[in-house]
């Protein structure tokens, strides 16, 4: 017998794939007093996201959670024996709470899961899109990648419908998205805000610096933005606004981050745990610039009353590369401006840098 089915039945169990994952799963607990919450990690490969997840597992210990760590990739026979693990704990739960339902490992337990509730919570802004695919019945990929047939996927066919059919809500299973982000929920399904308020309890106020700090991005990574144009944003913005930090995205690669360093100036800050803990610990500049990301909605919340300043650079179409996917530049306007809309941001003037930035419209908010 393995160690998932002995003992008693949990009644809320958490699958998490990223930091980010994590701390949602922690909100939502926080939020909804789930103290018998069992948080099983499905470990990643790369280095930083293992690192941040071990931290934030450790937060999770702290806060009296039962966390387990799961290796799920380490090597051919890993899925096997993680599926066989779970599988037990999957089906006698009452509520799944998940964070990544684009996430192949995702689909495969929700296929095999048959909660009487799910949560799901946000992994970034595919979650905006994931969930208006689900309510428009329409295939579960991400954003970045053409409609074209992974040859990866393919063994997962068989359970991708049912996989879409456990986050549709119905007569037997209530469906919750818990979000700091604006989602076009499936009908039937209810929205929870997320209003990072585990995080402002648990962490800060922070100390605020004198300068700006730039939150970095892995679109370059994921094949959407071009380097060079990105790099050449990122100067701009440090000089418009006076940067002198960047806050890596745990996702991006050393040689750029180097070529960063070298071309901009900029010290490289790799932060242990996500944006939003990390600025509400501090120290954080009194202005924080971002791309379209998930920080332009959680970072107001996870800084609200501390005085620092929001400010989103929107991307050009002529910093795409030729092969992202043709939904890529009108899905991050459309980050870009749920999140102006949402928090009152404001597009700032040709005196606040806008001439240094030919590529993309700037906007701000004070939180």
């Amino acid at each position: 017998m393995s160690a998932a089915s002995r003992g008693p039945r949990p009644a809320n169990l958490a699958f998490v794939e990223s930091p980010v994952q994590l701390l949602n799963v922690l909100e939502w607990a926080h939020h909804a007093g789930r103290p018998d919450l069992l948080v099983v990690v499905l470990s990643p490969t790369d280095p930083m996201s293992r690192g941040q997840l071990r931290r934030m597992a450790g937060l999770a210990r702290d806060e009296g959670f039962a966390v387990r760590w799961q290796e799920t990739r380490g090597d051919r026979g890993s899925p096997a024996r993680a599926l066989r693990d779970l599988a037990p704990s999957l089906v006698r739960a009452e509520r799944v709470v998940v964070g990544d339902p684009l996430s192949r490992y995702a689909r495969v337990l929700l296929a095999l899961c048959g909660p009487r509730a799910l949560t799901v919570v946000p992994d970034g802004t595919a979650t905006m899109e994931c969930a208006a695919r689900l309510a428009r019945a329409e295939r579960l990929v991400r954003r970045h990648r053409r409609d074209v047939r992974d040859p990866r996927g393919l063994p997962l066919t068989p359970v991708t419908a049912p996989a879409r059919r456990r986050l549709v809500p119905g007569r037997r299973r209530a469906v919750e998205v818990f979000t700091a982000l604006p989602v076009e929920p499936p009908p039937g399904a209810s929205v929870t805000v997320n209003r990072l308020a585990w995080t402002r309890a648990r962490f800060g106020p922070p100390r605020l610096t004198r300068g700006a700090d730039l939150v970095g991005t892995s679109l370059v990574e994921t094949g959407v933005l071009d380097p060079d144009r990105y790099v050449g944003a990122v100067a701009a913005l440090a000089a418009a606004h006076g940067a002198t930090r960047y806050l890596a995205h745990r996702r991006e690669g050393v040689e750029k981050l180097h070529r960063l360093a070298v071309e901009t100036g900029l010290e490289i800050v790799r932060p242990d745990l996500p944006l939003e803990v990390v600025a509400r610990r501090g120290p954080i500049g009194r202005t924080v610039l971002s791309f379209p990301s998930t920080v332009a909605h959680t970072l107001p919340a996870a800084l609200a009353g501390t005085g620092v300043t929001i400010t989103v650079c929107g991307i050009a179409p002529e910093w795409l590369r030729e092969s992202a996917s043709p939904r890529a530049g009108g899905f991050l306007a459309a980050v870009a401006e749920s999140a102006r809309s949402a928090h009152g941001l404001s597009l700032t003037g040709a005196g606040d840098g806008v001439r240094h930035l030919p590529h993309g419209p700037i906007v701000s908010a004070n939180t």
